[in-house]
């Protein structure tokens, strides 16, 4: 007697990897690159760029037919990369501070990059058993995408959606337009003020 499958025939098949879930991802990925490349360059730090992405992948991907929780997260994922690329900020100015380096040629940085970029892919296939599935301790940043990814799935995670996407949003338009008043001179983009203690001073 055949064995029969325990999945049900007329279940539709998910579809993970896609056309539009890719360049979905690429948008997302130019756009938190540049961002964490100038955030890093300006204040020293970046920012986790899988789960505002995976916020965007289900507003946006919500107005397709046939989405699915599992493209979403081909699309978080895609764009994570931003996090990793941007990282080479911190890199090549910390060669040239130190005399290691004495500009940018393009082709030099290019294969430090592509370089770089394929050591952590090779080494976080080994890694990724030890540190993420087989560790008692839960990934954090991992855990908490998928968390956002079951919940936007969910039909009650349809407005919960756009208002994620808004406040994204809204966030993105104050911040650009403080930027624009900054450098117009309109507004300040930092406070300073000096007091004395002793025969000393001191600033905050």
């Amino acid at each position: 007697m055949a064995l029969e499958s325990s999945v049900n025939p007329t279940t539709p098949t998910l579809r993970e990897l896609t056309v539009r879930g890719i360049l979905l991802g690429g948008a997302i990925t130019l756009v938190f690159t540049a961002a964490n490349v100038y955030l890093g360059l300006k204040v020293g730090l970046t920012f986790a760029t899988a789960i505002p992405a995976a916020v965007i992948s289900m507003a946006i991907l919500r107005n397709f037919a046939n989405h699915s929780i599992v493209e979403n997260n081909i699309v978080q994922t895609v764009a994570s990369a931003a996090g990793t690329l941007s990282a080479i900020i911190f890199v090549l100015p910390g060669l040239i501070m130190i005399g290691w380096w004495t500009g940018f040629p393009y082709w030099m940085t290019v294969a430090v990059c592509a370089v770089g970029g394929t050591l952590g892919v090779m080494y976080s296939i080994p890694l990724r058993r030890a540190l993420v599935t087989g560790s008692d301790l839960p990934y954090p940043e991992g855990v908490a995408a998928a968390e956002v990814l079951k919940v936007g799935d969910s039909t009650q995670g349809h407005e919960e959606n756009r208002v994620g996407i808004r406040v994204i949003a809204f966030g993105a338009l104050v911040s650009a337009g403080f930027g624009l008043l900054a450098n117009l001179k309109v507004l300040a983009n930092y406070v300073a003020a000096y007091f004395r203690v002793g025969a000393g001073g001191s600033m905050f």
